[in-house]
């Protein structure tokens, strides 16, 4: 899975958002506002990482411990992965 060409993160007033420039604005035409963690779901999709990846290093930065942890963690990255998809944000 990749981000679409065109899709980006801006910082406005403080505040990180995924933006679609050049063509893709035809497809999309809005913002959507990330919060920290989506921030990083975001550029690991973007570095090409997994969603298995991706939740280990959340789990990582966010010292979680157990395997609810971990799971809650995994459940919240394919969440915003699948809304990523259906948003059109993504190719595979």
């Amino acid at each position: 899975m990749n981000i679409k060409k065109g899709f980006v993160i801006r910082k406005v007033a403080n505040k990180y958002v995924v933006v679609a420039t050049g063509p893709a604005r035809r497809e999309f035409n809005g913002m959507v506002k990330l919060n920290e963690t989506g921030i990083i779901i975001w550029e690991g999709v973007a570095a090409g990482k997994t969603a298995d990846e991706i939740s280990d290093m959340l789990a990582e930065k966010s010292g979680a411990k157990t395997e609810g942890d971990r799971t809650y963690i995994a459940n919240n990255v394919n969440a915003m992965i699948k809304e990523m998809t259906d948003a059109g944000f993504l190719t595979e």
